[in-house]
């Protein structure tokens, strides 16, 4: 202990990540510390240890997340309650505990650094190679909201406040437009004129949600298919990661999300859109699959719900970018001028074509 309390006492600024990953309960010294992964949010890193065991190693982004401290307290409440009800080849993350029984480390600066097992045998995919992998993605997820159902979603913090909250989003868009302050509007005025349009259908999860109709739940909120690891061999889900934006929410949100980023025919910023579809057939695939993993857990309005969720997170994303885009791209990384705005396109292309395949959306999900 008072070895590892000198060590604290070292200049914390000047440590790099191995340093960092001499403080935690590996099984024996590390050998190597490798940045590890694409992530463009929190800094990660491959630990091997002597015996060859391996971990990840990562350090919040404390300017994306305000309270990393509340960040971490939901991710050991989940764990923790996960861990406890899990069954079959499904896994959640295992934190690594600092030497002194802590569950992260707080540097001088006031980062957080953590530590979790790394898992074996298991693949994180950008995007699917086969059908069979979306629809896996949708099993974990809907799994991960059946095994939470009966956690009480007020006790987690809402560590990004507004995070789907439309209407707000919506007002934040309408003050850049008139605002105007890099003189870009001129450029996207069918873009602005397309989401003004759909003003009224911002409020409709809000409203849903003011009469009962969304019960609140534990919510991941960023349920991209890279953030679902598959197992190699068998391609069924093994675990649901990234659990920092887990907080309280609605399960049409979760969904919406991953149609909004998987049933895309390209890429989040293809510059053609003639390439840019909403495939009805890989919706019906990702519905069949949440609807499995979720177990009958989702009331009749939440199913009703469920395309209504898709097409605003793909409208309230595009929203987003266009925002940035007129504000002078302060929020999203960018690699050129007008990277944004051709994000915003791709989005409200999608939110066209799903408006012209509502029935057979909703007709999927009942």
């Amino acid at each position: 202990m008072l070895q590892y309390k000198k060590i604290l006492k070292l200049r914390v600024n000047k440590m790099n990540a191995f340093d960092v990953s001499g403080l935690f309960s590996t099984q024996t010294d590390a050998v190597s510390v490798k940045p590890y992964g694409n992530g463009h949010i929190n800094s990660t890193f491959l630990v091997t240890a002597q015996s060859g065991k391996r971990y990840i190693l990562q350090k919040v982004n404390g300017r994306v997340f305000k309270n990393p401290e509340q960040v971490m307290q939901n991710i050991i409440k989940v764990t923790e309650y996960l861990r406890s009800r899990l069954s079959g080849a499904m896994k959640t993350l295992t934190l690594v505990e600092l030497k002194n029984g802590k569950k992260y480390f707080t540097d001088e600066n006031g980062e957080i650094w953590r530590m979790y097992d790394f898992i074996e045998n298991a693949v994180s995919l950008e995007l699917p190679e086969t059908e069979n992998d979306f629809y896996q993605s949708a099993v974990a997820f809907g799994a991960f909201q059946n095994m939470l159902k009966d956690f009480p979603a007020s006790e987690l913090y809402e560590t990004i406040p507004n995070f789907h909250n439309t209407p707000l989003r919506f007002k934040s868009f309408i003050e850049a437009a008139e605002l105007n302050p890099m003189n870009r509007a001129k450029n996207a005025l069918p873009e602005i004129e397309f989401i003004k349009a759909r003003k009224s259908f911002c409020s409709t999860l809000e409203e849903s949600r003011k009469n009962g109709d969304l019960p609140l739940k534990v919510t991941h909120n960023d349920t991209k298919l890279n953030n679902v690891m598959l197992d190699k061999d068998t391609r069924e889900p093994v675990c649901v990661i990234d659990l920092d934006t887990v907080m309280p929410g609605y399960s049409v949100n979760d969904f919406g999300d991953s149609i909004r980023f998987g049933a895309s025919t390209a890429a989040e910023d293809e510059k053609d859109l003639s390439k840019v579809h909403f495939d009805i057939n890989l919706y019906n695939t990702y519905a069949k699959g949440f609807l499995f993993g979720c177990g009958g857990t989702l009331t009749e309005s939440e199913r009703r719900l469920l395309p209504v969720g898709a097409k605003m997170m793909t409208l309230e994303c595009g929203m987003r970018f266009l925002t940035d885009y007129l504000l002078g791209d302060t929020y999203f990384k960018t690699a050129y001028p007008e990277h944004n705005l051709v994000r915003c396109r791709t989005q409200l292309k999608l939110v066209s074509e799903m408006e012209k395949h509502e029935s057979e959306m909703l007709a999927a999900v009942l």
